[in-house]
């Protein structure tokens, strides 16, 4: 037979149903409720019980023949990455991968993008951006700058959905406050407990999620926040000069991570508000969210690709703000040397210590 058993909302212990008082008590911190406040807070919470899924839906529009018309789609073999460039565009490298790519097909089946970020930095900034990310690393290999091969710098503007949102949030927290005072003959602790509610909504626009499997979805949440006050309605002409991936990821594939985002926002952002205690845990949390929406837009992102001792490097930087990402081959010799170094300050400052400790004694 299943018990029903009803959680103290102060300390989560358990709850007792008391028949002289017809009160319910919690036997750990004393606090006492009645059955039909008891029934309200099962109440609130039913009604703020998180929903299915949010469901987005997206129709978007098709190109026009003339805009198409001249494009073409290089494929590259190793990864699956789709650019799309004009045809004068011979065979190139991947700016994803680093391995040869090549004109497949005539550009068709995809839809036309709501809306543009055009780059705002050059090739040369790329190059600067990658200078500077060599001089910060101390650990990296000090041949590295000066044999590695940089095969490729492409500006590629990477398709994602931007998804806009309603998020309605509802927050419970058990808290603490804990005073301490002194008498001449007892040290006191009073440990006061509260029912901490939080409860709103946040509205959220253009929430971004790489459309591309080719392209790794943790380098380009890295390369955020693009400003969107900047994007401008999609002309072709903005591709000129530059490559375009192709989505093959369709928005409804993409809806969880963007569900994942606004309820992981939304809850941190309501997290923050709850302030003033010695101690907070969260009890209960339900974020609803409202679809509003969702556009498909080109962001500009410059790819890097290099290779060193057989292995490919990427690199990427965001072609509106200049914000640099990528993984870069570890020294192993100059990371012991660091070790080392750092071990024997330490190991001196201890020793220096128990010299004073003991000339003290």
């Amino acid at each position: 037979m299943a018990q029903l058993e009803y959680k103290c909302p102060n300390c989560g212990a358990p709850l007792g149903f008391e028949a002289g008082t017809q009160e319910m008590t919690c036997e750990h911190c004393a606090t006492v409720m009645d059955v039909e406040a008891l029934q309200c807070m099962d109440d609130e919470v039913a009604a703020h019980q998180e929903p299915d899924a949010a469901q987005w839906e997206y129709e978007g529009t098709n190109w026009e023949a003339s805009e198409a018309e001249g494009m073409s789609v290089y494929t590259c073999n190793s990864c699956g990455g789709e650019i799309v460039g004009d045809e004068t565009m011979g065979a190139a490298t991947c700016p994803f991968c680093g391995n040869p790519v090549v004109l497949t097909a005539k550009f068709s089946g995809a839809l036309r993008p709501d809306m543009v970020i055009p780059f705002k930095l050059d090739r040369a900034k790329a190059l600067e951006s990658l200078e500077n990310h060599y001089a910060k690393k101390k650990l990296l290999p000090t041949v590295f700058k000066d044999r590695n091969h940089l095969q490729e710098v492409k500006g590629v503007y990477v398709p994602f959905w931007l998804f806009s949102a309603d998020a309605d949030g509802r927050f419970e927290y058990r808290a603490t406050r804990i005073r301490r005072w002194s008498d001449a003959r007892f040290h006191y602790t009073e440990t006061s407990f509260f029912r901490v509610i939080r409860g709103g909504k946040l509205g959220f626009d253009a929430v971004p999620v790489d459309g591309s499997k080719s392209i790794d979805n943790t380098m380009m949440e890295s390369l955020e926040p693009f400003n969107m006050n900047e994007k401008e309605d999609f002309k072709p002409a903005y591709l000129a000069g530059f490559c375009a991936n192709k989505y093959d990821v369709e928005a409804g594939d993409c809806a969880p991570r963007a569900n994942e985002r606004i309820k992981n926002t939304t809850t941190n952002e309501f997290n923050k508000t709850v302030m003033g205690y010695h101690s907070v845990t969260p009890v209960n949390a339900s974020v609803r969210v409202n679809c509003e929406g969702v556009r498909y837009a080109l962001l500009p992102v410059w790819m890097l690709g290099s290779t060193w001792e057989g292995k490919n490097f990427t690199f990427s930087m965001n072609g509106q703000t200049g914000k640099f990402v990528g993984d870069l081959p570890l020294d192993k010799s100059a990371r012991n040397r660091w070790f080392l170094k750092l071990f024997g300050i330490i190991a001196a400052s201890l020793l220096v210590l128990t010299q004073v400790v003991i000339t003290f004694l």
